[in-house]
């Protein structure tokens, strides 16, 4: 039985959540082709928020504001989620998505390049209970090191698509998003500052705990 028709068979199990439906069709609205987290992973991160308890989230990616609304539903009614995007029309489309989601008050957008926004964060004291990476795969390892020193004790970091459809176990792969995944899955892995787990369903989910 192949991992699709397990995704399948699970994911016809939940019924049609129409808050997660709008924002695909905005996103299919606006002409981008949907990459979002799929929705399995979604709830997980809902889930995880909630049982952190954590009240700050930071998110490396917003696209259409899917991963932002997955985190916003398991942080509580005073949580708050900085979005990190490069693009400014991104940033809007999510922004109007979590407008209609009802979480439009809840979130600062940081628009351009997520190392700046990082190293700006860093520079004011900024520190985060959650962290969700889902962006540029060459700049994995150091948003991974910025998610470290951005943490609280106990944080819990999440990235996605660590298998790059296939092209993470391909030797004959040796592109710089592949080897820069191969070398942040290494370090998810052996980093002793980590506590953490590769979930392999979907296109892959690394999940880490910055040790106390």
């Amino acid at each position: 039985m192949s991992n699709e028709a397990v995704e399948n068979y699970l994911e016809q199990l939940y019924p049609v959540n129409p808050v997660f439906n709008r924002i695909r069709e905005r996103i299919a609205e606006f002409g981008l082709r949907d990459i979002s987290v799929p929705d399995g992973y979604g709830r997980l991160l809902t889930m995880l928020v909630r049982l952190s308890g954590a009240t700050h989230a930071l998110e490396i990616g917003a696209l259409g504001g899917y991963s932002g609304c997955c985190l916003l539903l398991g942080l509580p009614a005073d949580g708050r989620l900085v979005s990190l995007e490069l693009k400014a029309d991104y940033a809007e489309l999510a922004k109007g998505s979590l407008i209609e989601a009802g979480f439009g008050e809840r979130v600062e957008y940081r628009i351009g390049e997520a190392l700046d926004s990082l190293a700006q964060l860093e520079a004011e004291g900024a520190r985060f209970d959650f962290f969700f990476i889902d962006a540029d795969k060459e700049n994995y390892i150091n948003y991974l090191e910025y998610a470290i020193k951005l943490a609280r004790p106990g944080a819990i970091i999440a990235a996605d698509n660590l298998m790059l459809r296939g092209r993470t176990l391909d030797e004959g792969k040796q592109g710089p998003s592949v080897q820069a995944m191969r070398r942040f899955n290494e370090i998810i892995a052996t980093d002793e500052r980590l506590e953490s787990t590769m979930l392999p369903a979907y296109d892959g989910l690394a999940l880490a705990i910055v040790r106390k």
